[in-house]
C-alpha cells in the first residue's frame, strides 16, 4: 500500500506541478498550533447537494500573513458557510492522504459574495415590507426602562451602564441585562432567544451592544433570521455593536444605529434631556402666559374701578327714570286690569244663571231626589224607597211601589 500511495504522490507531483485558484465553500475551519485546517465543499446550484469535497491546509508560515490581511479587508474571520477563492497546490502524503495546500486567499472574492448575500437579504426584507418597520416606532418620552442584550463580561456593557449612571443631569435609568453571545457562530440564535425573553414586557426600548470583541467577527449580525426578528419587534431597538465598517444588516433594520455602547448611552441621555428641556420650556411659557393674563386682568379691573364712580350716577338716573315711568303708568294699568276682571266675572255669572236648575222647574220640569241625589235611572230604586219630587212651587214626597 505504501508503494501504491507513493506512486500516487509522484504522479500528482509530476502531472500537477502548478498552483490553482479554486472557488469553494468552507464547511469547517479551525486553527491548531498556528496552522489553519479547512474542509472545502462545492454544492449543486439548483439542489444545494454537495458534489465535491476536499481537505485543505494553510501552514503557519503562510497563515500568519494571510489571516490578518483577509480579516482586515473583509471585516470577518474565516468561518463555516463562507465562500472563498483559494490559491492552492495538490499534495498527497503516503500516511495522511490527499489535501490542498493553501498559499493565498483572495479577500475580494469573499467580499463580493458577502455583498451579494447582504443584498439578497435586504431585498427579501423589503419585499416582505418589514425593512423600515422599526423606523416607524417612537422612543417613549421617558425612555428609562432599558432591556440590554450583551455579553455579561463585555467591557462595552460596563461602559454603557457607567455612562447612564454618571450622566450629568441626574437622570435615573433602570437596566436589565439579557445575556447573549456577541461573537462567533452562536450570535444569531442567542440574540433571537434574548428578544423572545423580552417580548411582551414593559421595557421602553432594547439596546443591543457589543464591546471588546474582534471587529472581524461580525458575520452573526448579517443574517436573515436575526434581521426579521429585529425588524418585526414591537419595541424600539438601538444597536451599538462597536465597529467602523459598513453597517451590518442588524444596524439597517434597527430603530437607531450608533457605533459604540457609550454612544448608545449618550443617545438615551440626550433623548431624555430633550424631553426635560421641552417640559421646562413649556413650564416657562405657561408661567409667562399666566403672568401676562393676570397683568391684563388687573389692568382691566383697575380701569373698571376708575369708571364706577363716573358711571354710577348715570346708571342711577336711568333707573330712576324707569321707575318714574312705571309709577306714572301703574294707576292706568291697574284700572284696565280691574275693568277686564270685572267683565270676566259678569260673563261667569251669566253662565251660572243659565245653568240654575230652578229655571228648568219654572218651565214645568221636575226633579226627583232619593237620599238627596237626583234619580236618573228608575231601576236603581226599590220598593219602599222614599223619593222627593221638587216642582217650581213646592215638593211631593212619594213611596216606591212595584206594580205586580
Amino acid at each position: 500500500m505504501f508503494e501504491l500511495n507513493r506512486l500516487v504522490r509522484e504522479s500528482i507531483e509530476c502531472e500537477m506541478p502548478d498552483e490553482y485558484w479554486v472557488e469553494a465553500e468552507l464547511s469547517e475551519c479551525r486553527e491548531s498550533r498556528g496552522h489553519c485546517y479547512m474542509e472545502l465543499i462545492q454544492k449543486d446550484e439548483q439542489t444545494a447537494t454537495p458534489v465535491a469535497k476536499a481537505s485543505a491546509k494553510c501552514w503557519a508560515n503562510k497563515w500568519l500573513a494571510i489571516r490578518p490581511y483577509f480579516e482586515r479587508t473583509t471585516g470577518q474571520a474565516l468561518h463555516a458557510g463562507m465562500k472563498v477563492l483559494l490559491q492552492v497546490y495538490p499534495q498527497f502524503h503516503e500516511a495522511y492522504g490527499f489535501s490542498w495546500i493553501v498559499n493565498d486567499i483572495d479577500p475580494t472574492y469573499t467580499i463580493g459574495d458577502m455583498a451579494r448575500k447582504r443584498q439578497e437579504i435586504i431585498k427579501k426584507l423589503k419585499d416582505e415590507g418589514v425593512f423600515d418597520l422599526q423606523k416607524e416606532l417612537q422612543l417613549p418620552l421617558f425612555c428609562q426602562h432599558i432591556a440590554v442584550i450583551s455579553s455579561q463580561t463585555a467591557a462595552g456593557y460596563g461602559d454603557f451602564c457607567n455612562q447612564l449612571a454618571d450622566n450629568p443631569y441626574g437622570f435615573q435609568f433602570e437596566t436589565q441585562l439579557f445575556p447573549a453571545i456577541m461573537q462567533g457562530e452562536g450570535v444569531e440564535q442567542s440574540i433571537i432567544d434574548a428578544l423572545e425573553r423580552i417580548y411582551n414586557t414593559d421595557f421602553d426600548c432594547v439596546v443591543i451592544i457589543r464591546g471588546g470583541g474582534a471587529t472581524s467577527d461580525m458575520s452573526g449580525f448579517d443574517t436573515l433570521a436575526l434581521a426579521e426578528n429585529v425588524a418585526n419587534f414591537p419595541i424600539p431597538i438601538i444597536t451599538g455593536i462597536g465597529h467602523d465598517r459598513d453597517e451590518s444588516i442588524l444596524d439597517m433594520v434597527s430603530h437607531t444605529r450608533v457605533k459604540t455602547p457609550t454612544a448608545a448611552a449618550a443617545l438615551l441621555i440626550d433623548h431624555l434631556k430633550v424631553v426635560l428641556d421641552t417640559l421646562i420650556d413649556s413650564q416657562n411659557r405657561i408661567t409667562r402666559y399666566t403672568q401676562q393674563r393676570l397683568t391684563a386682568l388687573k389692568s382691566q379691573l383697575a380701569t373698571i374701578q376708575e369708571l364706577i364712580p363716573r358711571i354710577f350716577p348715570v346708571i342711577k338716573a336711568q333707573q330712576e327714570a324707569k321707575l318714574n315711568t312705571i309709577e306714572q303708568k301703574l294707576p292706568l294699568l291697574a284700572s284696565q286690569r280691574l275693568t277686564t276682571e270685572h267683565h270676566r266675572l259678569e260673563l261667569i255669572n251669566e253662565k251660572l244663571k243659565a245653568l240654575d236648575p230652578t229655571l228648568l222647574l219654572a218651565r214645568g220640569y221636575s226633579i226627583t231626589l232619593h237620599n238627596g241625589k237626583a234619580v236618573k235611572d228608575a231601576t236603581t230604586l226599590h220598593e219602599g224607597d222614599e223619593i222627593e219630587t221638587r216642582l217650581a212651587k213646592g215638593k211631593i214626597t212619594s213611596v216606591v211601589k212595584v206594580k205586580m
